[in-house]
């Protein structure tokens, strides 16, 4: 038996140009959408990072501090010992949600091209 490769030649299916640009549209808004909540989500961990730097003095020097914490909207005290743990437990969640959410951005991006290479779309000289 022969392993050789074979490559897709099959043409996409004929979409009427409203659907070819209802896709095409779509596919920037998917994108756009993902990049956005991308940003916000580094911001968060961004500013997780930097309440940790602030509270790993604390925590040396002293662990029975009191600080506060939002939650669900409410404001509970409780002491830098058990803050900066849940935070960072916060702040590497955080990490893994924006790795899967910059997986699905890269797919969606692989999926924009070929749709754009399959249906010949290239962008227009405006000028």
């Amino acid at each position: 038996m022969s392993t050789t490769k074979s490559k897709k030649t099959t043409k996409p299916p004929p979409l009427p140009p409203q659907e070819i640009q209802q896709t095409y549209t779509r596919f920037q808004n998917d994108l756009q959408t993902l990049a956005g909540k991308i940003g916000e989500l580094e911001q968060e961990a961004e500013e997780h990072s930097l309440v940790l730097t602030t509270l790993d003095e604390a925590l040396a020097e002293e662990p029975e501090r009191k600080c506060f914490r939002l939650v669900g909207g409410v404001l509970v005290e409780r002491t830098v010992k058990d803050v900066v743990p849940a935070l960072q437990t916060n702040r590497d969640g955080i990490r893994k949600v924006i790795a899967t959410l910059a997986e699905q951005y890269k797919t969606k991006e692989d999926d924009f091209e070929n749709f754009k290479r399959d249906y010949s779309i290239r962008p227009a000289n405006i000028g």
